[in-house]
C-alpha cells in the first residue's frame, strides 16, 4: 500500500463482497464516534489535553470537598443479620467488646499468682477513662469467664465509643496496658482479643498487603510496557493515562457516594480495574497508530486510523465491561453494589481518556512518542513487530484447526473440572495471618472458651425489653439454648438506655464460620427462639453475629449468582451482536469467555480446597473458595477478558471486511494483535500475582483466580482455540439470519453483510 493512497485514504473500509485471499483493500474515511473524538481531539489538541487535566483536577477537589460516604457495617449485612443490623443502627450501637485472656499450663484460677495477674489486669483496664463494666472472673455472675479445666480465666470490657474506627484509635493504649501486665508475670499468658484490638490488627495487616500491591504494580507495569514499546515516553502513557483516570474516578464516586455509600476499600479495587483497563486500552490505540505509521502513513492518517479502529474496539470492549459490572447491582448486596459503581466509573473515565486526551498527546508528539528508546529493546521490538513466537504457533494451529480445537478444549475441561467440587466458605478467623498477634490470642481463647469469641447475637426489640414477658422469654431462651448442647455459656445480655433493645450473646459450638457454627445457628433461629422469646407477642427478633452474617450472605450469593450471570450473559451476547453483526461471533464469545471462567474456578478449586502449591504461596488455609469470589470474579474476569476478545476480533473483522478471506483474516488478525495483547496480559497477570503473595487468604484467592483467568484466556483461548474454530467454521463466523437484519449496528457507516447462510463447514 502507497503511502500517497494511505494518506488519502486513512480510514475504514467497509465489506468487500469478493474475498482476495490475503490482500488488503485500502482504510476509507469512517465516523463512527471513537473516530470522530479522535479526529477532533486530535484537531483540538491542547483544548482535549488541558480539558483532560481541568477535568481530572476538578473531579479530585471536588470529591475531597465532598467527601466520600462509607457503608454503615450495621446496614451493610443481607437475610436476618441484615436485619438484626438495621435494628441495631436504628435503635442500639453495640459498643466494642474485649477480652484479656489470663492463662497457665500449670496454675489454676485459684492460685495466688494467677488471682494476682487477673488483678493487674482489671486495674490496668480499668485506669483507661475509655473503658466501662470491667468483668472480673471471680464474680458469681460471671462464672462463664473461667475455662472448664480452671487454667484459663477472661477479664471483660467495653470501649465506651460505639464507633469502631475510634476505638481502633483508643485500643493501642489498652494493648500496651496489658503487655506491661505481660511483662509483670512472665510465668503466665496475658493476651487480649477483642472487636476493636482485632479490627485495628486486621485493617494494619490488609493496609500492608495494599501497600506492597500498590509499591510493584507500578513498576512492573511499566516494566512490561517499556519491553512492549522499547521507549521510554511511549511505555509511560499508558500508565499515565491509567493513573489519572483512576485518580478522577477517586473524586467522582463522591458524588454517587452520598445517595449509595461505598465500601471503604473502593478506592483499591479502583485502582486494580483502573490500572487494567486503562492499560489495556492506551495499549491498543497506541500500537495500532504504530502499526500503521511503520506501514507508511502520515502521522496524521495513521492516528485516525487508529481512531476508526482501535478506538472502536476500546470504546465496545469497555461498554461490554461496564456491562459486567452492572451485574453486581442484582446481588442485591451493598458492598457489591458499591463496587459496581465504582468499577463502572473508572472504566467510563478510562475510555473517555483513551478516545480524548490519548489522541490528542499522539498528535502532539507524532512520531516523537518513540524518543528515549532502549536500543536494545527498541530493536528487537521493530525485528519483531509481527511476533514470531505467535506466528509459529498460530500457523500450526491453522494448519491443524480439529486437533487445536481438541486439545484446548480438553485442557480448558480439564481445569474446569474441579470446579464441579467447588466448596463456597465463608470468611472467619482461620482465614487471617497465623502470625497475628490476635489470632494466636483467639485460637487460646477458642480452645479454653470455644465459641465465646464468636458469640451469635440474639436481637430483641420490645416497646420495653424489661417487661417481665419480654424477661422470661429471655430466660427460657438461655434455658433452651443450653440445653442444646450446641449453645453454651458465657451468655452476656446488653440493653439499650430506652430499654426497646436487648442483645442476647450467646456462645456457640465450632469456629464461627464452619458446618458446627452453621448447625449451632440453624438450631437457635429454628428450634430454640421460635419456642422461646419467639412467641412473646409484639417482639422483633432476629440474629446476628459473624456465624450469621456469613451463612446469609453466602444464602445471598447462591440465589442471586444465576440472575447475575444471566444479566451479563444477555447483555453481553447483544452488545457483541449489534458490534460485529454475526450471532455466531456473539454467541462463540460467551462460550469461550465462560470456558476461562470455569478454567479459573477449577484452578482456586484445586489450590485452596485440595492444596496445590499451598507451601509455595504460604498458607495452609484448604477450607474452600470464598463465597462472594465466584460472582465477583465472574463479573471482573468476564469484563477484562472481552478487552482481548473485541480487540482480535476487531481487527479480523476489518481484515475480512477489507477484502480478506476469513483464514487470511484470522491470521492477520491474531498475528497483528499477538504483541499487544501479550503484553497486556502480562501487565494483568503480574499484578493480580502480587495479590496471590499478599497475607490475607481473600487476597490471594482474588489475585491467584483473576491471574490464572487472563493467563488462560490469552494463550489456550485467544492463541488456540478462537483461531482454531473460527478457521473451521469459516464464513459461518460472520452468519447473521435474515430476521435479525433489522438490528442496529454500532458502527455509523452500514456494511455490506453475509446474508445468505454460508457454505457448510466442511468435514
Amino acid at each position: 500500500m502507497g503511502t500517497a493512497q494511505a494518506v488519502n485514504e486513512p480510514l475504514l473500509v467497509h465489506s468487500n463482497p469478493e474475498r482476495r485471499g490475503g490482500t488488503l483493500s485500502p482504510l476509507k474515511p469512517s465516523r463512527n464516534i471513537a473516530a470522530r473524538m479522535g479526529r477532533w481531539s486530535a484537531s483540538h489538541k491542547k483544548t482535549a489535553i488541558f480539558g483532560w487535566l481541568a477535568f481530572v483536577v476538578a473531579a479530585f477537589v471536588i470529591g475531597a470537598n465532598i467527601g466520600t460516604k462509607h457503608l454503615d457495617a450495621l446496614r451493610s449485612g443481607s437475610g436476618e443479620s441484615g436485619r438484626a443490623g438495621v435494628i441495631l443502627a436504628d435503635n442500639f450501637r453495640p459498643s466494642p467488646h474485649e477480652d484479656v485472656l489470663v492463662q497457665s499450663k500449670t496454675a489454676t484460677v485459684d492460685d495466688p499468682a494467677f488471682r494476682a495477674a487477673v488483678t493487674d489486669v482489671v486495674g490496668a483496664v480499668s485506669a483507661h477513662a475509655q473503658v466501662k463494666n470491667v468483668l472480673t472472673p471471680y464474680a458469681r455472675a460471671n462464672r462463664g469467664q473461667i475455662s472448664r479445666d480452671r487454667h484459663s480465666a477472661l477479664v471483660s470490657f467495653e470501649l465506651k465509643t460505639t464507633d469502631l474506627a475510634m476505638a481502633d484509635t483508643q485500643i493501642t493504649a489498652i494493648e500496651k496496658s496489658v503487655a506491661d501486665v505481660q511483662s509483670a508475670h512472665p510465668a503466665l499468658t496475658v493476651a487480649e482479643f477483642g472487636d476493636a484490638s482485632a479490627d485495628k490488627a486486621l485493617n494494619d495487616a490488609v493496609g500492608k498487603d495494599f501497600a506492597k500491591a500498590g509499591v510493584y504494580s507500578i513498576p512492573l507495569t511499566l516494566g512490561v510496557l517499556i519491553i512492549a514499546f522499547g521507549a521510554l515516553l511511549a511505555a509511560g502513557l499508558p500508565v499515565l493515562l491509567a493513573l489519572t483516570a483512576v485518580a478522577a474516578t477517586m473524586g467522582l464516586v463522591a458524588i454517587p457516594s452520598q445517595f449509595m455509600p461505598v465500601d471503604k476499600d473502593i478506592s483499591v479495587l479502583i485502582l486494580l480495574i483502573g490500572l487494567a483497563v486503562g492499560v489495556d486500552y492506551s495499549m491498543f490505540y497506541l500500537k495500532r497508530e504504530q502499526q500503521e505509521r511503520a506501514a507508511g502513513r502520515s502521522d496524521k492518517a495513521a492516528l485516525e486510523a487508529a481512531a476508526a479502529t482501535s478506538g472502536r474496539a476500546v470504546l465496545i470492549s469497555g461498554l461490554t465491561v461496564m456491562v459486567a459490572m452492572a451485574g453486581m447491582f442484582l446481588t442485591g448486596d451493598k458492598t457489591f453494589s458499591s463496587f459496581a459503581v465504582g468499577t463502572i466509573l473508572v472504566v467510563g473515565v478510562a475510555i473517555l481518556g483513551s478516545l480524548t486526551v490519548l489522541p490528542a498527546t499522539l498528535a502532539a508528539l507524532g512520531n516523537k512518542v518513540d524518543k528515549l528508546r532502549v536500543p536494545f529493546l527498541h530493536r528487537r521490538r521493530r525485528d519483531d513487530a509481527e511476533g514470531r513466537v505467535w506466528n509459529a504457533i498460530l500457523n500450526r494451529v491453522l494448519g491443524r484447526p480439529k486437533i487445536s480445537a481438541a486439545v484446548a478444549t480438553a485442557a480448558l475441561l480439564a481445569l474446569a473440572a474441579p470446579a464441579l467440587h467447588l466448596h463456597l466458605s465463608s470468611m472467619g478467623p482461620e482465614m487471617y495471618p497465623k502470625d497475628l498477634a490476635v489470632v494466636k490470642t483467639y485460637k487460646k481463647i477458642q480452645n479454653a472458651f470455644p465459641g465465646g469469641e464468636l458469640p451469635a447475637m440474639v436481637v430483641i426489640k420490645n416497646n420495653d425489653v424489661t417487661s417481665p414477658q419480654v424477661k422470661a422469654g429471655i430466660a427460657q431462651l438461655e434455658r433452651r439454648a443450653l440445653a442444646t448442647g450446641r449453645l453454651h455459656e458465657p451468655i452476656r445480655i446488653d440493653t439499650n438506655p430506652q430499654k426497646t433493645v436487648a442483645i442476647v450473646n450467646i456462645a456457640m459450638a465450632g469456629k464461627g464460620a464452619d458446618s458446627v457454627s452453621t448447625a449451632a445457628l440453624n438450631t437457635l433461629r429454628k428450634d430454640v427462639i421460635p419456642a422461646t422469646i419467639g412467641r412473646v407477642p409484639d417482639t422483633e427478633v432476629a440474629v446476628a453475629g459473624t456465624t450469621a452474617q456469613s451463612k446469609d450472605f453466602t444464602d445471598q450469593m447462591k440465589s442471586t449468582a444465576p440472575l447475575v450471570f444471566a444479566f451479563v450473559l444477555a447483555f453481553a451476547f447483544v452488545l457483541l451482536l449489534l458490534s460485529f453483526r454475526s450471532i455466531v461471533i456473539a454467541v462463540k464469545a460467551i462460550v469461550l469467555n465462560l470456558l476461562s471462567v470455569a478454567a479459573a474456578y477449577g484452578v482456586l478449586v484445586l489450590v485452596f480446597q485440595d492444596g496445590w502449591g499451598k507451601s509455595f504461596l504460604g498458607f495452609d488455609y484448604t477450607g474452600g473458595v470464598l463465597s462472594f469470589l465466584p460472582t465477583f470474579l465472574f463479573v471482573i474476569l468476564f469484563g477484562l477478558s472481552m478487552d482481548y476478545h473485541v480487540f482480535i476480533l476487531s481487527r479480523v473483522r476489518e481484515a475480512y471486511d477489507r477484502g480478506m478471506s476469513t483464514e487470511d483474516a484470522v491470521a492477520h488478525g491474531i498475528k497483528s494483535t499477538a504483541a499487544v495483547v501479550t503484553s497486556a496480559a502480562l501487565v494483568m497477570v503480574g499484578v493480580f500475582s502480587i495479590f496471590g503473595t499478599l497475607s490475607m487468604i481473600f487476597l490471594k484467592q482474588f489475585g491467584i483466580g483473576l491471574a490464572a483467568a487472563v493467563l488462560i484466556d490469552a494463550t489456550i483461548v485467544r492463541a488456540v482455540l478462537l483461531p482454531a474454530t473460527m478457521k473451521l467454521l469459516g464464513d459461518w463466523n460472520w452468519y447473521l439470519p435474515r430476521w435479525l437484519q433489522w438490528l442496529p449496528s454500532l458502527e455509523h457507516e452500514p456494511k455490506a453483510r453475509v446474508t445468505h447462510d454460508p457454505a457448510p463447514v466442511p468435514a
